[in-house]
């Protein structure tokens, strides 16, 4: 069962949300666990770490020949199972879902002929690894929690990698920078800092970040430092490619000084590039402004 509510503002302040909008729910009986049950059994294992899938589900159709809950299973490669009834609508969803996949994402799909499809991506939850232990990495850490990362920690010094210090963090491990990084599962929902207490450690560490699949790897630093250990990389057989996807060094430039203020502008650069945004200013143009002023301006005058 597919409906749709418009919620005007009144109706949304009654119901304890901010603003108004549309509001799309979809009843998806489930009598038997046998036609769902292959579908759960691939969510559970992507949800715990196996291979990153989405599900396409048919929720609304013009189409009398097409069935409504019609479901099709979508791997990172595009690789499917299932259908939705039509080989065209299998095909879009196709190519919506394999997008999705890698970071548990979601979309609703209008396709050319009216019908509507729900695709929802399924992996592991974001994963931040913060190799070092220090002032920042502690600060990130305070921050990332509240954000729904899961944190696991990496240091070879058992003062600074422990659940004293970093009591937010699903792990901490203690093991020298070229080792750490075996005892944990990797993938392309996962955010690596590299901050530890030295350049030769960061050297060690970053080599060993960059030939991970995940999908962000910073390094705190100087622009100084950055080249000498990218210079060591290229030495080092490392292809200039992947050299070239490193955040160095990692932040957004807000003029962030204080391990706190750090923590705001590399979490704020991850949300960026999880999230698709471009880290500029939301603020609209002055001569947009102008525009929108003179124009109600105008209007009023004509009511006049």
């Amino acid at each position: 069962v597919f409906r749709e509510y418009q919620l005007n503002e009144e109706m949304a302040a009654r119901g304890g949300l901010v603003c108004g909008g549309t509001m799309y729910i979809f009843i998806d009986p489930i009598f038997t666990p046998d036609y769902f049950q292959p579908f759960a059994e691939s969510i559970v294992g992507a949800l715990h770490g196996e291979k990153p899938l989405s599900v396409a589900k048919l929720v609304n159709t013009p189409a009398d020949i097409l069935s409504v809950g019609a479901k099709l299973l979508i791997s990172e490669d595009g690789a499917s199972e299932g259908s939705l009834g039509d080989p065209n609508l299998d095909q879009e969803a196709v190519s919506i879902g394999k997008k999705l996949a890698a970071f548990g994402d979601n979309q609703f799909h209008q396709t050319s002929d009216g019908s509507q499809i729900y695709v929802e991506g399924f992996t592991t939850p974001p994963t931040l690894i913060l190799i070092g232990g220090g002032h920042v990495n502690k600060a990130v850490s305070n921050l990332a929690a509240t954000l729904g990362f899961r944190i696991f920690v990496i240091d070879d010094r058992p003062e600074f990698s422990n659940k004293e210090r970093f009591p937010e963090a699903e792990e901490v491990i203690i093991a020298d920078y070229d080792e750490g990084l075996d005892k944990l599962k990797v993938n392309s929902n996962t955010y690596i800092v590299v901050a530890t207490r030295g350049h030769k450690y960061d050297d060690v560490a970053l080599a060993e970040t960059i030939r991970t699949p995940a999908r962000f790897v910073g390094l705190l630093g100087s622009k100084r430092k950055s080249i000498l250990i990218y210079k060591n990389l290229i030495n080092n057989d490392v292809p200039l490619e992947r050299i070239q996807e490193v955040h160095a060094p990692i932040g957004l430039n807000i003029g962030a000084l204080t391990p706190e203020e750090l923590a705001v502008s590399i979490m704020a650069e991850i949300i960026m590039v999880r999230r698709g945004g471009d880290g500029g200013l939301m603020k609209m143009e002055n001569e947009y402004l102008r525009k929108v002023v003179s124009h109600g301006g105008a209007e009023s005058r004509r009511k006049k």
